[in-house]
Order: C-alpha cells, then structure tokens, then sequence
C-alpha cells in the first residue's frame, strides 16, 4: 500500500515544504521585432548626404572654332606641379617671373583674389574680370586638380579652364622642382 509522507522533508522535524522553482524565461521575440521596426523606420525617414558636385563643361574637341583676343594682362596662368605645389604667372609664358605657391587660403586663393582686384581696378568696362588657365602636368594628382577647382569656386572667378601644359612651362615646373 502507499504511504504518504507528511513530515516535511524526510528526517527532520519542522522543516518546511520547499516548491521546485522553475528557471524565468522571458520571450525577446516581440523586442526582436520592435528593434527591427525602428531600424528601418529611421533609415527610411532619415535624409542621406547628396553628393555635392561641381558641373564642368568641356568643349568637343571634334569642333575647330575661331578663338576670341584676350588681353595678356587678363590671364593667370596655374601650373599644377608635384609634391601638392603649384606655380602661377600672369601674363605669357616666359615674360613674367612665377610664383611657387600652395593650395588653400593663404596660397592659391589669396593670389587668386589680389590678381583679380588688379585685373579689375585696371580694365574698365564689362571685360574686367580675369580669365584663369589651369595646366596640370603629369607629376599633379587629381586632388591638386580639383582642388584648384575648388578656388575658382570660392573665389568667384567666372572664366576659367583647363588646358595642356606648354613645353616651355613644364621647364619652369622643373627649374623650381616641381616635375
């Protein structure tokens, strides 16, 4: 026959009937999906960074046209050399001393605003604004390149290009050892 033990746990006298607990379990399956849901509510209603860029227009080089006369006084030429140096001159090749500079605003940019003032205290009418050359060699990196970009941007210079380097230019990029 069965017995049924009353006395509380075996020998001794008094104790009490402890229970079995049985270990917390908690269900992370509804937080799984709450973190989920804010995820993708916030990477869909966040704006991303537009790309800025800068438009660039090129002519076709296929189409000869007839070049207009500039003054020589209106021009500034850059030379893009090595080692994030570049050299600038006003004027023609060879007439004019240059001048080693670097980027940024005490290099490019200052040059870049005191030759335009002049150029615009000097020639009266609507021409008085200065045209820029821009002539990387091949020692330049694209980050000199667009960089001086960059300063014709800043500096507001409404006429400017990018043309090949003279030979005799890339003799005064190595006379200064900057090629």
């Amino acid at each position: 026959m069965a017995e049924l033990d009353t006395s509380g746990g075996g020998k001794h006298k008094g104790g009490k009937i402890r229970s079995k607990k049985a270990s917390t379990r908690v269900d992370l399956t509804a937080m799984v999906d709450l973190a989920f849901l804010l995820i993708t509510f916030f990477m869909f209603t966040t704006t991303l960074n537009k790309p800025k860029a800068m438009n660039l227009a090129m002519p076709d080089n296929s189409v000869k046209t007839s070049q207009l006369p500039v003054a020589a006084t209106r021009t500034m030429t850059i030379l893009l050399g090595a080692h994030n140096k570049l050299e600038w001159y006003m004027g023609e090749p060879g007439k004019s001393a240059p001048t080693v500079d670097g980027y940024g605003p005490n290099g490019l940019r200052k040059a870049l605003i005191e030759n335009g003032n002049q150029v615009a205290s000097t020639h009266a009418g609507p021409d008085n604004f200065m045209i820029v050359l821009i002539k990387p060699s091949d020692k330049s990196t694209y980050e000199n390149l667009v960089s001086a970009l960059d300063e014709m941007s800043i500096t507001n210079i409404k006429s400017y290009a990018i043309v090949k380097i003279l030979p005799i230019e890339e003799k005064a990029l190595k006379d200064q050892g900057l090629l």
